[in-house]
């Protein structure tokens, strides 16, 4: 998985598609979900440095895909905070070089954002036509990059997503799991609200997007609405339902405040996903039941 070259996809070769950060959860997701007719070719970043224009437009030329899916992304929130350039660099240069070799190429760009473009004060789920306002570097950088894309004149579209969690990386179910099984009790933020989504999920909708032609910007993320605090109340009771967890612990309701991080987030981040569910034919599955889903899968269920 992953390095350089197409690989065959089970079945015969129809459309080729380019993975950049495709060792991440969502990559890993993307791979496993692809459709028989694709041939994929899953680059790291160590196979492509996505702010390289230079290695950017060689790779594009050389490769020729009919699509490129870009999961390469500066993710660290807070460390953000104090690398500013490297966060705009990944985040906004690299989706601009890829817009333009896509452009060049006739090939479809995917670019994946963030919930955090927005800043959490509207009080209800925020659709593709409202205003961003990101709080931090991070979310800054993901609004700047989903400019260059819109503004390149590539056939791209956008898909906004929240709470991204997988069996395969770091992430927020992952980090619950360990603290459970080695604390007494944990303390979990709860005036914070969004939506947790299984990138698994995330990966399926993103192929029927292409298969469906989709341009534009669009939102995703699985049903349901929670804060961290329920997620992680969540986690521990299906874990321990499952036996991933032998014991279950206190988890305590705090704020914010309570726990300062260098980055501000969005105190609410729900997304309305009715364009894309429009589009699709269908609507997503419930949060609790995803989470279900992989951590079943974690424990080979």
């Amino acid at each position: 998985q992953g390095g350089p070259g197409f690989c065959r996809c089970r079945g015969v070769s129809v459309k080729r598609v380019m993975i950049t950060g495709a060792d991440g959860q969502l990559g890993f997701e993307l791979r496993r979900t692809a459709p028989e007719n694709s041939v994929l070719l899953a680059l790291t970043r160590a196979d492509l440095d996505i702010t390289s224009r230079d290695s950017v437009f060689a790779c594009i030329t050389k490769e020729k895909p009919a699509v490129i899916i870009n999961c390469a992304a500066y993710t660290a929130v807070d460390k953000a905070e104090s690398e500013i350039e490297k966060a705009h660099a990944v985040n906004q240069t690299g989706p601009r070089y890829l817009a333009e070799a896509a452009r060049q190429h006739n090939a479809l760009l995917v670019h994946i954002s963030t919930d955090f473009v927005f800043d959490g004060s509207q009080g209800r789920p925020y659709g593709i036509a409202d205003r961003p306002n990101p709080l931090s570097v991070y979310g800054k950088s993901k609004l700047a990059g989903e400019n260059e894309v819109m503004s390149s004149g590539a056939a791209a579209f956008i898909v906004r997503t929240a709470w991204l969690y997988s069996s395969q990386g770091n992430n927020f179910v992952k980090t619950m799991l360990r603290l459970m099984k080695e604390r007494e009790s944990i303390g979990v933020v709860a005036d914070q609200t969004g939506t947790p989504t299984w990138a698994n999920s995330l990966a399926r909708v993103i192929w029927q997007l292409i298969d469906r032609n989709a341009r534009g910007l669009f939102h995703w993320s699985d049903a349901g609405v929670a804060s961290w605090y329920d997620f992680a109340v969540a986690i521990q009771e299906e874990a321990h339902a499952l036996g991933l967890l032998q014991k279950q612990i206190p988890i305590k309701a705090i704020a914010t405040t309570d726990y300062p991080l260098p980055a501000h987030r969005p105190g609410f981040s729900v997304l309305d996903k009715t364009a894309a569910c429009r589009l699709l034919g269908h609507q997503p599955d419930h949060w609790r039941t995803n989470l279900r889903q992989m951590l079943k899968e974690i424990t080979g269920q």
